[in-house]
């Protein structure tokens, strides 16, 4: 499923997240947060949780950033979003979500809600401009330095 860049920005194609995807997906994850999650975090999520839905960004053959959700009655969680630091700023975490709301809607969701570090300006601007609205925070979520996360949902109607 390939997306239409927005004006001034990169065309990626959006994929299923597949095993093999897992040594650039780590790259990309080490590079971005503080507590990357491991291997085996990634291979239980795609080979034994049939709840989740991942997918990735690829600018030919390269992985450059991924986002993923559990499907929960009738609400998407979504876990993580990551792109590469070279490929930031070009759109790809916006077609990156905009894929995974269309998944969400092809399984019957209604709603959507994710947490971002507080600290994590550019990341809230993100989403607010993707339409998830603050709900609420939860204090001391960041294991790494017990920083608060605000608690973001939109409706998926």
């Amino acid at each position: 499923m390939a997306t239409e860049p927005m004006p001034g920005k990169i065309a990626v194609t959006i994929e299923p997240m597949r095993v093999r995807d897992l040594d650039q997906i780590l790259r990309v994850e080490r590079l971005s947060f503080t507590t990357p999650w491991s291997r085996a975090a990634f291979l239980s999520e795609l080979l034994e949780n049939d709840r989740a839905r991942y997918v990735v960004a690829r600018v030919g053959d390269q992985v450059v950033g991924y986002t993923g959700m559990w499907l929960v009655v009738d609400e998407g969680h979504v876990t993580n979003v990551a792109v590469h630091p070279h490929w930031r700023n070009m759109g790809v975490a916006t077609q990156l979500l905009t894929a995974l709301m269309d998944i969400a809607r092809q399984n019957g969701l209604r709603r959507m809600t994710l947490e971002v570090r507080k600290s994590n300006i550019v990341a809230h601007t993100l989403y607010e401009k993707l339409g998830f609205k603050d709900a609420g925070i939860r204090r001391g979520y960041y294991q790494d330095n017990n920083e608060d996360a605000i608690i973001m949902w939109k409706d998926l109607a």
